[in-house]
């Protein structure tokens, strides 16, 4: 049984910083892609960063220069961390876990964590 949580979101002024966490527990035995989507009201789930087994990110370009992702495989963990954010960053974000686990070769959503940016 493997189980994806994300945490740390929350409501953040604009200009401020938020580090989203992605932890994945269970029978696993490698990970080979983590990605981050978010999902604001009324729009489709969107792709905002991403990183692969080899660590080369790939960011859309609404967040360029102001999130990274990485990786503590020691851990399991994926994070995102988000600067000088803004209202239109505010979504419920999601992080999309690709693995190999005891069972084979399994992808996994985590629940979703609220970030919201507002004054």
């Amino acid at each position: 049984q493997v189980h994806v949580v994300e945490s740390g979101g929350g409501l953040v002024q604009p200009g401020g910083s938020l580090r989203l966490s992605c932890a994945a527990s269970g029978s696993i035995f490698s990970i080979s892609a983590v990605g981050w989507y978010r999902q604001a009201p009324g729009k489709q789930r969107e792709l905002v960063a991403a990183i692969t087994s080899g660590e080369n990110p790939n960011y859309d370009d609404s967040v360029k220069g102001r999130f990274a992702i990485f990786r503590d495989n020691s851990k399991n963990t994926t994070y995102l961390q988000m600067f000088s954010l803004k209202p239109e960053d505010t979504a419920v974000y999601y992080c999309h876990v690709e693995l190999m686990a005891a069972t084979g070769e399994r992808d996994y959503w985590g629940q979703g964590t609220q970030v919201t940016v507002s004054s």
